[in-house]
Protein backbone atom coordinates (compact mmCIF):
# COMPACT_ATOMS: atom_id res chain seq x y z
CA UNK A 1 0.00 0.00 0.00
CA UNK A 2 1.21 3.58 -0.55
CA UNK A 3 -0.51 6.11 1.37
CA UNK A 4 0.55 10.60 0.91
CA UNK A 5 0.33 11.78 4.68
CA UNK A 6 -0.42 15.87 4.07
CA UNK A 7 -0.10 17.73 6.86
CA UNK A 8 -1.81 21.20 6.87
CA UNK A 9 -1.97 21.64 10.37
CA UNK A 10 -0.15 25.33 10.57
CA UNK A 11 -2.17 28.18 11.27
CA UNK A 12 0.33 30.13 9.03
CA UNK A 13 0.93 33.33 11.09
CA UNK A 14 3.78 34.38 8.86
CA UNK A 15 1.19 34.30 5.93
CA UNK A 16 -0.45 37.73 7.87
CA UNK A 17 -3.59 36.62 7.06
CA UNK A 18 -6.73 37.61 9.30
CA UNK A 19 -9.77 35.47 7.63
CA UNK A 20 -8.09 31.74 6.46
CA UNK A 21 -5.02 29.83 7.19
CA UNK A 22 -2.48 29.95 4.64
CA UNK A 23 -3.68 25.64 3.39
CA UNK A 24 -7.12 27.56 2.91
CA UNK A 25 -6.24 30.80 0.82
CA UNK A 26 -7.60 29.91 -2.79
CA UNK A 27 -5.87 30.46 -6.15
CA UNK A 28 -8.53 30.29 -9.21
CA UNK A 29 -11.19 29.43 -6.79
CA UNK A 30 -9.57 27.01 -5.21
CA UNK A 31 -7.52 26.02 -1.98
CA UNK A 32 -3.90 25.62 -1.74
CA UNK A 33 -4.62 22.65 -0.11
CA UNK A 34 -6.99 20.96 -2.56
CA UNK A 35 -4.04 21.96 -5.53
CA UNK A 36 -1.69 19.79 -3.46
CA UNK A 37 -3.84 17.00 -2.86
CA UNK A 38 -4.86 16.95 -6.13
CA UNK A 39 -1.28 15.27 -7.32
CA UNK A 40 -1.54 12.11 -5.27
CA UNK A 41 -5.13 11.84 -6.02
CA UNK A 42 -4.56 11.86 -9.61
CA UNK A 43 -1.47 9.22 -9.43
CA UNK A 44 -2.16 6.04 -10.03
CA UNK A 45 0.20 4.49 -7.73
CA UNK A 46 -1.18 6.26 -4.53
CA UNK A 47 -3.77 3.98 -3.17
CA UNK A 48 -5.12 6.31 -0.36
CA UNK A 49 -4.89 9.80 1.93
CA UNK A 50 -4.79 11.05 5.24
CA UNK A 51 -4.84 14.57 5.93
CA UNK A 52 -3.85 16.18 8.74
CA UNK A 53 -5.76 19.61 9.44
CA UNK A 54 -6.19 21.85 12.15
CA UNK A 55 -8.97 20.91 13.84
CA UNK A 56 -11.67 23.64 13.66
CA UNK A 57 -11.28 23.51 9.94
CA UNK A 58 -11.96 19.61 9.53
CA UNK A 59 -15.78 20.01 8.68
CA UNK A 60 -14.37 22.91 5.79
CA UNK A 61 -12.41 20.46 4.37
CA UNK A 62 -14.58 17.46 3.94
CA UNK A 63 -16.79 19.91 2.00
CA UNK A 64 -13.71 21.00 0.06
CA UNK A 65 -12.91 17.68 -1.13
CA UNK A 66 -16.50 16.65 -1.60
CA UNK A 67 -16.44 19.44 -4.00
CA UNK A 68 -13.55 19.17 -5.89
CA UNK A 69 -13.88 15.25 -6.53
CA UNK A 70 -11.15 14.12 -4.13
CA UNK A 71 -12.15 10.56 -3.61
CA UNK A 72 -8.78 8.68 -2.48
CA UNK A 73 -9.07 10.90 1.12
CA UNK A 74 -9.56 7.87 3.71
CA UNK A 75 -8.64 10.18 6.89
CA UNK A 76 -8.81 13.37 8.36
CA UNK A 77 -7.49 13.68 11.49
CA UNK A 78 -6.65 16.77 13.99
CA UNK A 79 -3.48 18.16 13.70
CA UNK A 80 -0.90 18.48 16.75
CA UNK A 81 0.68 22.00 18.08
CA UNK A 82 4.17 20.94 16.04
CA UNK A 83 4.88 19.81 12.68
CA UNK A 84 6.19 16.21 14.14
CA UNK A 85 3.17 15.89 16.06
CA UNK A 86 0.87 15.99 13.48
CA UNK A 87 2.56 13.64 11.59
CA UNK A 88 2.83 11.78 14.35
CA UNK A 89 -1.28 12.04 13.99
CA UNK A 90 -1.39 11.08 10.90
CA UNK A 91 0.70 8.21 11.06
CA UNK A 92 -1.13 7.12 13.84
CA UNK A 93 -4.87 6.90 11.64
CA UNK A 94 -3.22 4.60 8.91
CA UNK A 95 -1.13 2.01 11.50
CA UNK A 96 -3.95 -0.41 11.70
CA UNK A 97 -4.10 -1.04 7.96
CA UNK A 98 -0.54 -0.56 7.64
CA UNK A 99 2.20 -3.45 7.25
CA UNK A 100 6.26 -3.51 6.70
CA UNK A 101 5.81 -2.70 2.72
CA UNK A 102 3.52 0.45 3.46
CA UNK A 103 4.84 3.22 2.07
CA UNK A 104 4.48 6.84 2.78
CA UNK A 105 5.05 10.08 1.47
CA UNK A 106 4.87 13.11 3.81
CA UNK A 107 4.43 16.13 2.05
CA UNK A 108 3.55 19.66 3.00
CA UNK A 109 -0.18 20.72 2.43
CA UNK A 110 1.03 23.88 1.26
CA UNK A 111 3.64 22.52 -1.31
CA UNK A 112 1.43 22.62 -4.45
CA UNK A 113 4.02 22.69 -7.44
CA UNK A 114 5.04 19.26 -7.06
CA UNK A 115 4.83 16.71 -9.75
CA UNK A 116 3.87 13.59 -10.90
CA UNK A 117 7.41 12.39 -12.01
CA UNK A 118 8.48 13.57 -8.48
CA UNK A 119 6.11 11.50 -6.66
CA UNK A 120 6.92 8.32 -8.65
CA UNK A 121 10.65 8.70 -8.28
CA UNK A 122 10.02 8.80 -4.51
CA UNK A 123 8.31 5.57 -4.17
CA UNK A 124 10.82 3.62 -6.71
CA UNK A 125 13.61 5.93 -4.37
CA UNK A 126 12.16 3.87 -1.02
CA UNK A 127 11.66 0.46 -2.92
CA UNK A 128 15.48 0.40 -3.76
CA UNK A 129 16.95 1.82 -1.29
CA UNK A 130 14.50 2.62 1.81
CA UNK A 131 13.98 6.17 1.60
CA UNK A 132 13.71 9.44 0.09
CA UNK A 133 14.32 12.92 0.67
CA UNK A 134 13.31 15.13 -2.53
CA UNK A 135 16.16 18.04 -2.54
CA UNK A 136 16.91 20.68 -5.06
CA UNK A 137 20.50 21.92 -5.82
CA UNK A 138 22.00 24.67 -4.24
CA UNK A 139 22.17 27.49 -6.55
CA UNK A 140 24.05 29.94 -3.77
CA UNK A 141 26.48 29.18 -1.61
CA UNK A 142 24.97 28.38 1.85
CA UNK A 143 26.99 29.15 5.49
CA UNK A 144 26.24 27.90 8.47
CA UNK A 145 26.92 30.22 12.03
CA UNK A 146 27.75 30.32 15.56
CA UNK A 147 25.34 32.24 18.01
CA UNK A 148 26.87 35.41 17.49
CA UNK A 149 25.75 35.21 13.66
CA UNK A 150 29.44 34.38 12.77
CA UNK A 151 30.23 31.91 10.05
CA UNK A 152 31.36 28.88 11.37
CA UNK A 153 31.32 27.04 8.25
CA UNK A 154 30.77 27.28 4.68
CA UNK A 155 30.19 23.69 2.87
CA UNK A 156 31.27 22.87 -0.18
CA UNK A 157 28.15 24.06 -2.39
CA UNK A 158 28.35 20.87 -5.17
CA UNK A 159 27.55 18.83 -1.77
CA UNK A 160 25.04 20.77 -0.78
CA UNK A 161 20.97 20.57 -1.16
CA UNK A 162 18.36 22.23 0.06
CA UNK A 163 15.33 19.93 1.62
CA UNK A 164 12.15 20.01 0.31
CA UNK A 165 9.13 17.33 0.16
CA UNK A 166 7.88 14.79 -0.25
CA UNK A 167 10.20 12.40 1.82
CA UNK A 168 9.43 8.62 1.69
CA UNK A 169 9.62 5.89 4.10
CA UNK A 170 7.87 2.37 4.62
CA UNK A 171 5.29 2.91 7.39
CA UNK A 172 7.62 0.77 9.69
CA UNK A 173 10.18 3.39 9.73
CA UNK A 174 9.15 6.49 10.61
CA UNK A 175 6.52 5.30 12.52
CA UNK A 176 9.65 3.05 14.72
CA UNK A 177 11.15 6.64 14.86
CA UNK A 178 8.28 8.69 15.76
CA UNK A 179 7.55 6.29 18.88
CA UNK A 180 11.02 6.36 19.48
CA UNK A 181 11.06 10.42 19.81
CA UNK A 182 7.91 10.76 21.71
CA UNK A 183 9.75 7.90 24.28
CA UNK A 184 12.33 10.27 24.72
CA UNK A 185 10.81 13.53 24.85
CA UNK A 186 11.80 14.57 21.44
CA UNK A 187 9.01 16.65 20.59
CA UNK A 188 9.96 19.60 17.99
CA UNK A 189 12.11 18.06 15.43
CA UNK A 190 11.76 20.37 12.35
CA UNK A 191 11.43 17.54 9.59
CA UNK A 192 11.03 14.08 8.71
CA UNK A 193 14.33 13.51 7.22
CA UNK A 194 15.97 15.22 10.23
CA UNK A 195 14.41 13.00 12.39
CA UNK A 196 15.47 9.82 10.59
CA UNK A 197 19.06 10.94 10.36
CA UNK A 198 18.65 11.53 14.14
CA UNK A 199 18.00 8.23 14.54
CA UNK A 200 20.25 6.85 11.88
CA UNK A 201 18.86 5.70 9.40
CA UNK A 202 20.33 5.98 5.85
CA UNK A 203 18.73 8.40 3.71
CA UNK A 204 18.69 8.84 -0.07
CA UNK A 205 18.23 11.66 -2.06
CA UNK A 206 15.57 12.74 -4.91
CA UNK A 207 16.12 15.73 -7.42
CA UNK A 208 13.23 17.79 -6.75
CA UNK A 209 12.07 21.00 -9.72
CA UNK A 210 13.87 24.16 -7.53
CA UNK A 211 10.37 25.95 -7.94
CA UNK A 212 8.64 22.74 -5.28
CA UNK A 213 8.03 25.60 -2.77
CA UNK A 214 6.21 25.84 0.43
CA UNK A 215 3.87 28.79 0.77
CA UNK A 216 4.84 30.87 4.16
CA UNK A 217 5.00 34.13 2.90
CA UNK A 218 3.03 36.56 1.31
CA UNK A 219 5.54 36.56 -0.96
CA UNK A 220 5.40 32.72 -1.23
CA UNK A 221 1.86 32.75 -2.36
CA UNK A 222 2.47 35.22 -5.33
CA UNK A 223 5.41 33.58 -6.69
CA UNK A 224 2.81 30.14 -6.20
CA UNK A 225 0.41 32.12 -8.59
CA UNK A 226 3.04 33.25 -10.96
CA UNK A 227 4.50 30.09 -11.67
CA UNK A 228 0.87 28.51 -11.53
CA UNK A 229 0.12 30.42 -14.55
CA UNK A 230 2.74 30.20 -16.10
CA UNK A 231 2.69 26.87 -16.39
CA UNK A 232 -1.33 26.73 -17.59
CA UNK A 233 -0.23 29.65 -20.41
CA UNK A 234 2.37 26.46 -21.46
CA UNK A 235 0.06 24.60 -22.12
CA UNK A 236 -2.55 26.47 -23.77
CA UNK A 237 -0.65 28.77 -25.82
CA UNK A 238 2.27 25.98 -26.53
CA UNK A 239 5.15 27.90 -25.08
Amino acid sequence: MITALIFAGGTGERMNSRTKPKQFLELHGKPILIHTIEHFEEHPMVDNIVVVCLESWINECRKLLKRNFITKVKWIVPGGSTGQESIFNGLQAIKDVSDDDTIVLIHDGVRPLITQELITENIKSVKKYGSAISVSYATETVVTVDRDAKVSMIPNREQTRITKAPQTFYFKDIWAAHTKARAEGLNNVLDSATLMNYYGYQLHTVISEPYNIKITTPADYYMFRAIYEAKENSQIFGL
